[in-house]
């Protein structure tokens, strides 16, 4: 295989396609040079087709933290699990690859991207869509690509193709987009309340983008592709549908118009099981030709099912709970379920409910980050639970799966956007979304649910948001696009669009399609069409809250913040953090988050504990001013001055002259040890040094004349010479000191 290696400028930066020198015995392979990126991706398939009811895909993105530099935590300093955003990416690579395969083609494929080299500002994980697209356009597998996919994000009004981190960090809108040169199959965004019209313009020009990218994969293809395997299409056996539709068809047909979810399945699941015992009843060459029959009649029953519902649709324009195709399931919303919780909500819609409960915490709380992004810590998590029981079945629960990372990327990414700063609201917030029963747009029903357990728990977020799927019939060269669908419409449509925001604008935004593309125009209706029923939905979870509560709950870690001088930070923590563990102990397990900068933020249940730590802080970091007063302790009494203790951390020197107005001959016998005496700051030298008066603090006898000071006496001469130096407390002490005269 000859080396193949050419580049193309995309948007101001290199792009680079290399061939048939790396991972060569891969199906089909390519390395991807994107600036400093390098991704790695390589496609291969199994000679044998699969004997089962599903396309068996597998897409990886593997993180190695060499990338950039780094060497992994834990024990075992290797990675380990894929971490929460490669599990995304592959998602993200995974569906607009899988409609771009033959319907019935069941040879197992895995593609994987690995990621040798990361520059942060260009996207490793868009070098990954596309060389994915381009291992399986140039290896033996058949696929109906090219296919890739942008980042399109507009920046002070401009947008932008594959943005920078630092141009990233001032969007208003992230939007990535995958699709072929003909349409977009993939959508998924975040945006800070961004107009319907404005995200198709950044859709358009995503799409635009698209286009050039698969160009560049054309011209790849066509001087690197492989010949196609041979492959059998799976098919079912025409003697069991001829069987099943004498016998089963029409009942199941019936069946789908039930209005009721449990009840329909209930009674589909009923025909279905009579068909395959039926068909498994009839003689057969072996027990495998008995077992592929039984499989079959169930297969071919859930497509006479599917087929039912599309035609409905289609057709009749009616869906199978009777619904118009823009009219939402009855809404419900409700707040304060959970008494010792910091906020919880309750959303359902129709058949779907999720319970969402928002825990507020110190922001040493924040989840700590460790990928190939620059993020290293989040201070604000939603996570989704989706057991088994919320769709009447029995299942496995264990560890999170692929799609609850999904469903509570999306649910935080539409809720981040209306969140306050840290500077607003110092706390580390976690909402969690308990799906309890689910027949479709669950994902949407946890950020509806979320908003309202913040709103209840006291964050100040900016705006409510709702969200709402959408989904989407084609027969020929019509359509119908669905408000509010729900598990059937769902799994037998051809889109799923999710759509989140609030009332002026859209925060979060997700489509996978099942077709090979949708236009424009549709894209268009269908965002029409999410509008209104967004705002249907936030005028029921108004009726519940309208605001977030201007208190935090009773059993919420209350919260005060301060700022420490940097060089104070040291004085506050002690040595080996001694004196902030007397804080924390004193103040029963106050917690305290102190930045490099000096931000100091204190939380506790109980503000008494909370004023309390805050004033030992301050007495810790406080400095004396001239012109304050003190009630000041006597340290140490001298022959011409004492030290006196301001606060904690700070003495003071009174010298004989400023204890009274009247001349006083012995300080011994007016200041003793432990003595409080009255003072006032009078000088602070430049190393930090503070003289007191008690004088200044009492009234100035009548016609008083301060005495004459004596001369002092010239350089050379015999005398004394006044000067201050530090004591080992600290202080300035007056040091007197005699030089004798030089020898004649």
């Amino acid at each position: 295989m000859e080396k193949f290696k050419k580049s193309w400028d995309f948007h101001g930066r290199t792009l680079t396609v290399e061939n048939g020198e790396i991972a060569k015995q891969a199906g089909g392979s390519v390395l991807i040079r994107y600036n400093d990126t390098v991704v790695l991706s390589a496609a291969t398939a199994s000679n044998q087709a699969k004997d089962t009811d599903f396309f068996p895909l597998t897409v990886l993105y593997n993180e190695k933290m060499y990338a950039v530099g780094k060497i992994p935590g834990g024990f075992l300093r290797r990675e380990g699990r894929p971490t929460e955003h490669a599990t995304l990416t592959a998602r993200l690579i995974d569906r607009p690859i899988r409609p771009l395969f033959a319907e019935g083609f069941r040879n197992e494929v895995q593609i994987v991207n690995t990621v040798l080299s990361c520059d942060p500002d260009c996207s490793s994980e868009m070098a990954a869509l596309f060389g994915s697209s381009l291992a399986l356009c140039v290896s033996d597998i058949p696929f109906n690509g090219p296919v890739a996919g942008v980042i399109v994000a507009r920046v002070d009004g401009e947008f932008v193709i594959n943005p920078s981190v630092e141009q990233a960090a001032k969007a208003d809108l992230s939007l990535t987009v995958a699709g072929t040169k003909q349409a977009i199959n993939m959508v998924e965004a975040g945006a800070k309340e961004v107009s319907e019209e404005d995200m198709l313009t950044a859709l358009q020009i995503g799409h635009d983008a698209i286009k050039e990218l698969c160009a560049i994969e054309e011209e790849v293809i066509a001087a690197c592709a492989k010949p196609k395997m041979e492959v059998v299409l799976y098919a079912i056996d025409p003697e069991v549908i001829k069987y099943v539709d004498a016998k089963g068809a029409q009942r199941i047909r019936e069946a789908v118009s039930i209005k009721g979810k449990l009840e329909r399945y209930g009674k589909i699941d009923e025909i279905t099981q009579e068909m395959v015992d039926q068909i498994g009843a009839l003689s057969y060459e072996n027990d495998a030709a008995k077992d592929k029959a039984m499989r079959q009649a169930k297969e071919y029953c859930v497509e006479v099912e599917a087929g039912e519902v599309r035609r409905l649709i289609s057709e009749d324009k009616v869906r199978p709970d009777g619904r118009g195709l823009d009219e939402l399931r009855p809404l419900n919303s409700q707040i304060d379920l959970l008494p010792r919780v910091h906020g919880s909500a309750m959303f359902t819609r129709g058949e779907t409910q999720v319970v969402s409960v928002t825990t507020l915490g110190p922001l040493s709380d924040a989840q700590t980050i460790e990928d190939l992004t620059p993020e290293t810590s989040r201070t604000f998590m939603h996570q989704y639970n989706f057991p088994p029981f919320s769709v009447g079945e029995v299942g496995r629960m264990g560890s999170v799966g692929r799609r609850e990372v999904g469903h509570g990327h999306l649910g935080e990414r539409a809720l981040s956007q209306v969140m306050p700063s840290i500077e607003e609201f110092p706390y580390t917030v976690r909402t969690c979304a308990e799906v309890f029963e689910s027949n479709g747009s669950s994902s949407q029903a946890s950020i509806c649910a979320g908003t309202m357990s913040l709103m209840a728990a006291g964050v100040p977020i900016k705006a409510m948001v709702a969200g709402v799927a959408m989904g989407l019939i084609t027969v020929g060269d019509t359509y119908s696009i669905l408000t509010d669908i729900q598990g059937m419409e769902d799994h037998y449509g051809d889109m799923d669009f999710k759509v989140a925001g609030t009332r002026d604008g859209i925060t979060a935004l997700q489509m996978d399609i099942k077709v090979t593309g949708i236009s424009m125009e549709i894209l268009r209706e269908a965002l029409a069409q999410a509008h209104k029923g967004r705002m249907q939905i936030l005028d029921n979870m108004e009726t519940a809250i309208s605001a977030p509560r201007d208190h935090v709950s009773k059993w919420a870690p209350k919260f005060d913040q301060m700022m420490i001088p940097t060089d104070k930070i040291r004085v506050v923590i002690g040595k080996g953090g001694e004196t902030i563990d007397k804080i924390i102990e004193a103040c029963n397990d106050v917690k305290i988050d102190i930045d490099d900068d000096g931000k100091c933020v204190l939380y506790h249940t109980d503000q008494a504990m909370l004023d309390k730590a805050k004033q030992m802080i301050e007495d810790l970091i406080r400095v004396a001013k001239v012109g304050e007063e003190y009630d000041a302790k006597v340290t140490e009494v001298r022959d011409s001055f004492a030290f006196v203790t301001l606060f904690e951390g700070t003495d003071a020197l009174l010298h004989v002259s400023q204890l009274k107005w009247e001349r006083v001959e012995d300080i011994k016998n007016e200041l003793h040890v432990g003595d409080v005496v009255h003072v006032k700051v009078i000088a602070i030298d430049d190393a930090g040094k503070v003289k007191v008066s008690a004088r200044e603090c009492l009234p100035k006898p009548e016609g008083y004349v301060e005495p004459k000071r004596p001369m002092r006496p010239q350089h050379g001469s015999r005398g004394d010479h006044s000067s201050f130096h530090h004591d080992r407390e600290g202080g300035s002490v007056e040091r007197r000191s005699f030089k004798k005269r030089d020898a004649e």
